[in-house]
């Protein structure tokens, strides 16, 4: 989303005004801009300016006499500058103080993010999220359970001993030993493989003649692949802050009470919200979607600030949702030094 064709003085113009604009809630007269905009020139000069940014979209006029206000273009803009630069690290130190002593020096991860999104929501004063998504998980076992008729009740455990539990219809009805030799094969071919690895090569040997196999391997195969089936990746999400929200519907105009309680109700739901953050996120960094930039219509009238890293195969993202009119700067230190202190906690980067 370049805006190359601005010039630099034109930034540094919107960079005045979003920051004039964040700070007060109010349009922004060209002569507070020329005040404030450090370019050496005179609010005459600067009007026309404003005039050419608003043909192109970056600015607004709310009234005739009015001044101006930022257009989710012109923050864009802004942000762009702001990523461009080098970020402090120092600090993470401190964050990562405070998360030792509020999580404990050896926390797990899950109860790691609880605490993050409560110290992140507070630093904010927005909507803050914590987000670990892994994206393998190896096969320790499988075990088969007969919940009478044609049900299996199946239980994969990964390495770590994460466990899942999922019911399958088998198509007939399959006594208890004949499910334990399904799962015993099962084991011993495939124990060690990462999920998505065993799904392929049990659609690989099903595709296979099935006078290959015996009665006992075919019905393992087809139980397997049933029970990897859509097998979605282990995920912790943690969210904090959804009162914030009522301050923001306060602050920004455009929040309307059904967009608020939209958002509201994807907060409670928490799957649809990490959906859409997934749809958002698609790599380490850090990542800021403004606005109308947002797929989702209730998410339109909110920014999206996070800063994701990896750990192996667990992406970890911190992040924080609020007004288009926020600190962005704030934002993006808050949750860039938060992300790096959660890595050093749990011993990724020291």
């Amino acid at each position: 989303m370049g805006e190359a064709h601005l010039s630099d003085r034109a930034e540094r113009l919107l960079a005045a005004l979003v920051q004039a604009y964040v700070e007060r809630g109010e349009a922004v007269s060209s002569s507070t801009l020329a005040a404030e905009s450090r370019l050496g020139v005179s609010s005459a000069t600067v009007r026309n300016m404003l005039a050419r940014l608003e043909e192109e979209g970056y600015v607004h006029q709310p009234h005739t006499s009015a001044g101006r206000v930022p257009t989710d273009r012109a923050y864009r803009v802004f942000v762009n500058r702001l990523l461009g630069g080098r970020r402090s690290r120092a600090a993470a130190a401190a964050v990562e103080q405070e998360l030792r002593q509020q999580a404990g020096p050896s926390p797990l991860p899950d109860e790691l993010l609880a605490v993050v999104t409560h110290l992140v929501s507070r630093a904010s004063r927005h909507v803050a999220f914590a987000l670990a998504t892994s994206h393998e998980r190896v096969l320790h076992r499988i075990e088969f359970v007969p919940l009478g008729g044609s049900r299996v009740l199946v239980v994969v455990v990964s390495r770590g001993d994460q466990v899942t539990q999922k019911v399958i219809d088998a198509g007939e009805e399959v006594s208890h030993a004949e499910l334990v030799q399904a799962a015993n094969y099962l084991n011993t071919e495939f124990e060690g493989l990462a999920l998505p690895d065993v799904r392929q090569a049990v659609l690989a040997r099903l595709r296979q003649e099935q006078t290959l196999y015996d009665r006992l391997v075919a019905r393992a195969l087809r139980l397997a692949s049933s029970t990897l089936e859509q097998f979605e990746p282990q995920q912790s999400f943690h969210v904090e802050g959804a009162s914030s929200l009522l301050e923001a519907a306060a602050a920004e105009a455009v929040v309307t009470l059904p967009t608020l309680r939209a958002l509201l109700e994807m907060i409670e739901e928490k799957t649809r919200l990490i959906h859409l953050l997934n749809q958002c996120i698609d790599g380490p960094g850090i990542t800021v979607v403004i606005g109308a930039e947002h797929t989702s219509p209730h998410l339109r009238p909110f920014s999206l600030v996070a800063a994701t890293s990896m750990d192996g195969t667990t992406a970890r993202t911190v992040g924080i949702i609020g007004p288009t009119r926020m600190r962005y700067s704030r934002a993006i230190g808050v949750v860039d030094t938060t992300a790096l202190a959660v890595s050093r906690v749990l011993g990724d980067v020291h």
